[in-house]
């Protein structure tokens, strides 16, 4: 049977009593981000280099805000340097039996292999837009849906023979089974406010939430360090729900659902933090690296699926509100210019430009300024979403 670091390390410590601190999940979770802060800051430069020789560098549009083509060139896809972070300090550190972390560590390497793919074809190809929308719309539904089906079934039960017995009991049923209470819709700030889903309804959540959480991220990251620090606050806060809602006692005394196996996710949550603040050290003002959509994708997709897991969608939307604003501000850019169009002739724009940030760079901010009032908001509505779990 094969054993990650952590484990191994856990049959020393009957000999050596030093090693018992590894059974402890928040001692792993120091360490995963400790490991993954090291390797993003060890391996960074190299990175860089590397992108830099293969000439990997970033295309600024033509119609964006004119002092960003300073950044022409600048190397991207340096979401890799995150995602090489979080995978091993990952599995270096949690228990590999766990079926929640892996069902994550997929949906983040299945997002980050579609950003990659686009990211390609933006640098190679020399093509600003890169992958068509309709192509990677597709193949992000694809991972999106395989994990809702999954998540469907896993949420309520401890193991996957278990969730396999539920599948096939729903189907035999004609598709007509209700999922237990525990993959209930969760109402924060309300102490038994909730609403079933039934498995269909669970599904088309889930979808919205992964696919949804993954271009939201991905459409804010447009200026030095304004996406990865939100990753880190608003992962940094699911890792505490994590670890929560893995635990009998405290889950009980919270009034939130109990999921076996969902405190192990605290792990790759605090992974994620190290090597996103890792990233940030070569991403913040002025950049020397970009992370991409490679590593945009990845990181949206992760949060989205965390949030499904520990029944947290609600609060995500919260935490991740300037994501979401993001989000917004580009869909209602993009349907009034096309409505107005369409009825006057002439496309007309509620904001400068689209996505939001970039209205207030239009508006006179300077870029550091519109990134750190954004942080700033980020922390205070993950101070919102944590205060949901004693305010019910």
């Amino acid at each position: 049977m094969l054993l990650s670091l952590a484990q191994w390390l856990q049959t020393l410590s009957p000999e050596f009593g030093f090693f018992r601190v590894f059974q402890y999940l928040t001692f792993r979770a120091v360490m995963a981000a400790l490991t993954a802060l090291l390797i993003g800051l060890a391996f960074g430069p190299w990175v860089i280099r590397k992108l830099a020789e293969l000439k990997i560098g970033q295309p600024i549009r033509e119609y964006g805000v004119q002092a960003h083509m300073a950044k022409s060139g600048t190397p991207t896809m340096g979401g890799v340097l995150i995602l090489i972070g979080i995978g091993v300090a990952t599995l270096l550190w949690f228990d590999w039996s766990n079926r929640f972390v892996w069902i994550v560590m997929l949906v983040t390497m299945g997002f980050g292999a579609i950003g990659w793919a686009d990211d390609w074809r933006k640098v190679v190809q020399k093509n600003p837009e890169g992958m068509r929308s309709g192509e990677k719309y597709f193949w992000q539904s694809v991972i999106g849906l395989l994990a809702a089906l999954y998540l469907a079934f896993s949420v309520s039960e401890t193991s996957n023979l278990r969730v396999l017995e539920l599948f096939l009991r729903w189907v035999q049923s004609g598709f007509s089974t209700d999922l237990p209470p525990k993959a209930d819709l969760i109402v924060p700030f309300f102490k038994t406010v909730s609403y079933p889903l039934g498995v269909f309804g669970f599904i088309a959540l889930t979808y919205f939430v992964i696919v949804g959480a993954s271009n939201a991220v991905n459409l804010t990251d447009g200026l030095d360090g304004l996406a990865i620090m939100p990753v880190v606050l608003v992962g940094s806060a699911l890792g505490i729900f994590c670890y929560v809602t893995g635990n009998a006692v405290f889950s009980r005394y919270l009034l939130i659902p109990y999921i076996p196996g969902a405190g192990e996710l605290l792990i790759f949550c605090a992974a994620m933090a190290g090597a996103g603040l890792a990233f940030l050290w070569f991403n913040a003002y002025p950049a020397q690296v970009f992370m991409g959509d490679v590593g945009a994708l990845a990181l949206g997709g992760a949060l989205g699926t965390i949030a499904v897991i520990t029944r947290q969608e609600i609060v995500l939307g919260i935490m991740g509100g300037v994501f979401v604003l993001e989000a917004l501000s580009v869909m209602a850019q993009v349907g009034w210019f096309k409505y107005t169009k369409r009825k006057y002739g002439e496309g007309r724009r509620i904001l400068l430009m689209a996505p939001l940030h970039h209205h207030f760079e239009k508006s006179g901010w300077k870029e550091t300024q519109v990134v750190v009032r954004f942080w700033i908001i980020t922390m205070l509505l993950c101070l919102v979403g944590l205060a949901s779990l004693k305010l019910r």
